[in-house]
């Protein structure tokens, strides 16, 4: 069985700040779900998510990190590796903002850091699954050099699956 480095949980580029999570993110947290349009979520139970965050990546060594921006210090979402749909071995890359973000870049931008701390844990595949209904998200995914493998249906509608070998 191949080991891999952990992942690093603080990650910096030009604009954003990745960083572990901490309790008081729970209700900006709640606030960039409620944007999804299926209701607020209650601050207790993302607290608790927020636990199983922590407790997830002490387990398995990979992280979904909060996103703020550097300047304003504000959380704009968040944005890691999880194993979702595929395996702690080539795990996906995952990301959302708020609305307010979208269209600046930091997608890409902070998805460009997950991707080299990926690579710094020796892995040599990652696996995204996006909705083909979202452009935005499979073009931060294109311009990353992520390639689509296949599409699936589920309840939620077509899924993309799109994979990027490492480095």
């Amino acid at each position: 069985m191949t080991t891999y480095e952990t992942m690093a949980s603080h990650l910096e580029t030009e604009r954003l700040i990745l960083r572990p999570w901490d309790e008081s993110d729970a209700a900006e947290f709640c606030a960039l779900l409620a944007e999804r349009g299926k209701g607020t979520p209650e601050v207790e139970h993302i607290r608790t998510c927020i636990a199983g965050f922590l407790t997830a990546t002490a387990s398995t060594g990979i992280a979904l990190l909060p996103i703020q921006r550097r300047d304003e210090g504000d959380f704009i979402g968040y944005c890691g590796l999880i194993i979702g749909r595929t395996t702690l071995e080539e795990p996906e890359i995952a990301y959302e903002l708020f609305q307010h973000a979208h269209g600046h870049g930091y997608a890409t931008e902070a998805a460009g850091a997950v991707l080299r701390a990926a690579i710094a844990t020796g892995r040599t595949r990652l696996w995204s699954t996006v909705g083909t209904w979202n452009a935005p998200s499979l073009r931060v995914l294109e311009k990353l050099g992520f390639e689509r493998d296949r599409v699936s249906m589920e309840d939620s509608g077509e899924v993309a699956w799109l994979t990027r070998s490492l480095p």
